[in-house]
């Protein structure tokens, strides 16, 4: 990371984090110069302590003085523990600023963006480069200000007691500036490729936790065995070049001062020997030069601790900054329903990354308050037709309306309030069975989701379960068969009582039994509303108003059952190859 990239980083940081708790930075520092001071103090003192105590006998100093260093030890330890409550709480709450804030970009980013980046790594940013935040903010911001003002008051006591050794001190210190720069951009480049081998890692166990059953089946333990070794393997070797870069600076520190003590120690002699340096301020300046030790150590490393916290920043920002095309605004009108016709005009739309459109200039025209069936071989365009519909995917040509309103001309909420979607891949949160059915609707009485759960077929194996709707489904439903999670679906999406209603696939996890019952609720649910089905199963399209036929992203055919057998030969062909 260059310079300038880096003052911006930092720069940004601090106003849009820092800049908010100034309050309590200053508050640590204030606290910070107090111990500056009382570390001073404490090596200044040994001056009248050993003349005064040990040369001069002074009985009453020798109760003061030791009191006295007391009070100098206990107001640093004070001071200094209030300085990082303070600076603790402003890095964590910086820290959870961010992880809400990245929180917020995934609930509200694109759908496209979210597709394009795997979810470990959003993992990462929040739980790994947060705390690299963190890290800057409580431990580095707190370590500049003590070390400095420490280190001020140390050397202005140096240069009190004895200006040609505190010259001579001086020299070290540009010595070690120059090893720290250098091996701070040393740790910023380790501490990128740690952070992008942690994403990947988390995106890894994310995926070996989803495919659980698979590897088990496929005999894949061995080999993601080893993949997870490699991840490990990457990061432990990534973590320990960081830690041995961070502690090379020990025994380059280490040596500076022996040269520097060992060259003290000779030329004080020299000094004291020409009269020009007494006991009593070889002492204190010895005490004050070993103080100063701490401080230059740590002012000489705070640049590695500076680029970690950056390289951090910049893959977080990284993420914040990324344009959000579909949000919702409050200055557009709110959809209005009346008949609930859906119209596409000449709709076309190419996922990223992809050259070929998944629909070409489609046109669509669904009555409201019946069922529209879109039926095709896999890749035909059903799924890209029913997410375009509440905005998951926005569209480079054409018109989508309802009622004659184009749904790019009203609010993304209103619109979205009155959609429901029922998929295969069904969502359910570790919670109650009751709790995933309200999801839709929070306030909904206990009456309104036992009579949704009726509609769904679901009621009856609820009331089975151990606690029946306050049973805990586990992660995604774990605890209950495919049938019964696809039916908690159905139900939640009755209880929205949404005027239009997306079915993608809905009854392909029911056995023949379920689905004719749910088939029975969704034809209840869905009377004198528009409703959109794409199914494979023959079964869930009969009773469609309105059937699309669609191939390659285009409309082949339209009509309904028995026309589109007597008019379209591929669809024919479709459904006769599902009847064997």
């Amino acid at each position: 990371m260059e310079l300038p990239e880096l003052k911006n980083i930092l720069k940004r940081l601090y106003k849009g984090y820092v800049a908010k708790h100034f309050k309590r930075i200053i508050i640590a520092l204030v606290l910070s110069l107090i111990v500056g001071a009382s570390t001073s103090a404490t090596a200044w003192l040994l001056d009248p302590a050993v003349k005064k105590i040990f040369i001069e006998k002074d009985k009453t100093l020798a109760w003061l003085i030791p009191i006295y260093i007391i009070f100098a030890f206990s107001t640093k330890g004070i001071s200094l523990y209030f300085a990082r409550i303070n600076i603790i709480k402003v890095g964590n709450r910086i820290s959870g600023e961010l992880q809400k804030q990245i929180a917020r970009v995934i609930l509200i980013a694109d759908i496209q963006t979210l597709d394009n980046r795997h979810s470990g790594k959003y993992i990462s940013n929040i739980n790994y480069d947060c705390g690299a935040v963190q890290g800057l903010v409580s431990s580095g911001v707190l370590n500049i200000m003590k070390d400095s003002f420490t280190l001020i008051g140390l050397v202005y006591l140096m240069f009190y007691q004895n200006w040609k050794l505190a010259c001579f001190a001086m020299f070290m210190m540009p010595l070690a500036i120059f090893f720290a720069k250098n091996l701070g951009k040393r740790v910023g480049k380790v501490q990128t490729q740690a952070g992008e081998i942690a994403g990947d890692f988390t995106s890894f166990l994310s995926e070996i936790f989803k495919a659980s059953k698979m590897i088990r089946i496929y005999q894949k333990e061995e080999e993601e065995k080893n993949n997870a070794e490699y991840f490990i393997n990457e990061l432990v070797k990534k973590n320990i070049k960081i830690a041995s870069v961070m502690i090379r600076a020990t025994p380059i520190m280490e040596t500076l001062t022996g040269f520097m003590i060992a060259g003290f120690i000779f030329y004080s002699g020299r000094l004291i020997s020409a009269g020009e340096l007494e006991v009593n301020n070889f002492f204190s300046f010895l005490a004050a030069m070993m103080l100063a030790y701490q401080p230059i150590r740590s002012l000489a490393t705070i640049n590695m601790l500076v680029y970690q916290g950056a390289s951090a920043s910049k893959r977080i920002f990284a993420v914040l900054d990324n344009p959000i095309e579909t949000k919702n605004d409050e200055r557009l009108s709110a959809l209005k329903i009346e008949k609930c016709n859906i119209n596409f005009e000449n709709v076309s739309f190419k996922y990223i990354n992809t050259e070929e459109r998944a629909i070409k200039k489609i046109n669509l025209e669904i009555k409201g308050g019946l069922m529209t069936a879109f039926v095709g071989q896999s890749g035909a365009g059903k799924s890209t037709i029913i997410n375009l519909l509440p905005r998951f995917y926005e569209i480079q040509e054409g018109k989508i309306l309802i009622d004659q309103q184009d749904i790019h001309k009203v609010s993304l909420f209103s619109l979205r309030k009155n959609i429901s979607l029922v998929s295969q891949d069904v969502i359910l949160f570790d919670d109650t069975v009751k709790a995933n059915i309200a999801y839709a609707d929070p306030k909904a009485s206990q009456n309104e989701i036992i009579e949704a759960c009726r509609f769904a077929a679901a009621d009856e194996f609820i009331t089975k379960l151990s606690d029946g709707y306050e049973t805990l489904i586990g992660e995604s439903g774990v605890r209950l068969s495919g049938g019964q999670k696809q039916r908690l679906s159905i139900a939640r999406a009755i209880l929205k009582k949404s005027p239009i209603i997306l079915l993608d696939e809905a009854t392909s996890s029911l056995d023949a039994e379920s689905e004719e019952v749910v088939q029975n609720a969704i034809a209840n649910l869905t009377k004198n509303k528009t409703t959109l089905v794409i199914a494979h199963r023959l079964s869930t399209i009969y009773s469609a108003d309105k059937i699309f036929f669609l191939k390659d992203g285009s409309v082949l055919d339209s009509g309904n059952h028995d026309s589109l057998m007597n008019s379209s030969v591929e669809y024919r062909s479709l459904v006769e190859k599902q009847l064997k």
